[in-house]
């Protein structure tokens, strides 16, 4: 532990560079596994591209399945979704889906729209028109046959339901 120790440098003009390793050199410690041969690997070029094409043409032959007009990413579901979307809070200039007051929509198999919603607050002045509004608004989307607005105060808003548009828009973001 007492000893000292010293860091010597020496000085030199040149470096040997070493020599390069060569594949003939390596030593082979385990023999490689045997594999079994590949069923692919007797197969022409043409039988290959043949067989991809074949895997293609039943990928692309298959169809879109349709979305029922009444489920998320239906016809009528999603006109709904824009109608509101076209409805704005007479205090607050953004649009009521955007805001978080609606926390649902359903269409049922009549075709029959049923909004849930709820306020951002229960003394909000328009509390006695805006769900009015709202039903005649999404009755007139053509293919609803009847609407209906459920207004909730459970759970309440908050602003932490309103999407990212609408945080931007208000400069909340």
């Amino acid at each position: 532990m007492n000893e000292e120790r010293k860091i010597v440098v020496e000085e030199v003009d040149s470096v040997e560079k070493p020599p390069l390793a060569k594949v003939e050199d390596a030593v082979e410690e385990k023999p490689a596994p045997v594999m079994a041969p590949s069923p692919y690997e007797a197969e022409s070029d043409v039988s290959k591209l043949n067989r991809k094409r074949d895997y293609l043409e039943g990928f692309l032959a298959q169809q879109p399945t349709e979305t029922p007009a009444g489920e998320a990413g239906g016809d009528l579901y999603e006109a709904v979704i824009d109608t509101l979307k076209s409805i704005y809070d007479p205090e607050i200039p953004v649009n009521i889906y955007d805001l978080g007051l609606i926390y649902g929509v359903e269409i049922t198999p009549d075709n029959h729209a049923i909004v849930t919603m709820t306020l951002t607050t229960p003394h909000c002045p328009v509390a006695e028109s805006m769900p009015g509004e709202i039903e005649m608004q999404v009755g007139s989307v053509p293919g609803v046959g009847h609407s209906e607005v459920n207004l909730v105060w459970d759970p309440p808003w908050d602003p932490q339901k309103m999407s990212d548009e609408a945080k931007l828009e208000l400069g909340m973001l």
